[in-house]
């Protein structure tokens, strides 16, 4: 009898204990309050090129992107970055690999896999991490196994 009352209170207990765990991203609230949202951060806008810290990393954007369209109407980032464009605007070129479509083929224009900007990267802003970790880019690592 005890171990069938046992049995049937245990997801209730294990319940229970799983709105007083601690998650890091959410501060102090629990998981079943609504948490204070982290102060918004301003995007660093200073066309400094951050150094990338795995290969194949998406670049960050190092200006300001506030109001830019890019739906399927219309891709503000285009009128500076575009191929043909990049030459007048001094802007920095989309990657080649941007004009391929998922078999490889080139295209004439910005792949749709491709087009949404922001699927991929991000406005540079200067931040602590939302949780602690011990990340070190590929270079760091290259470096500490060659002292061994």
């Amino acid at each position: 009898m005890k171990r069938l009352a046992l049995l049937l209170l245990t997801p209730f207990l294990l319940w229970g204990n799983a709105f007083s765990q601690h998650d890091p991203l959410r501060g102090a609230a629990r998981v079943d309050e609504v948490g204070k949202a982290a102060p918004m951060v301003n995007a660093e806008n200073n066309d400094k090129k951050r150094v990338r810290s795995y290969a194949m990393q998406p670049p960050t954007i190092p200006h300001k992107t506030d109001n830019y369209q890019v739906d399927r109407f219309a891709n503000k980032c285009m009128t500076c970055h575009a191929r043909t464009r990049a030459g007048e605007t001094q802007a920095t070129p989309i990657s080649i690999t941007h004009y391929m479509d998922r078999d490889g083929v080139f295209l004439a224009d910005v792949s749709p896999r491709r087009y949404f900007c922001d699927q991929c990267h991000v406005v540079q802003m200067q931040t602590e991490p939302a949780v602690k970790n011990r990340f070190q880019d590929v270079d760091t690592i290259i470096k500490k196994n060659a002292k061994k």
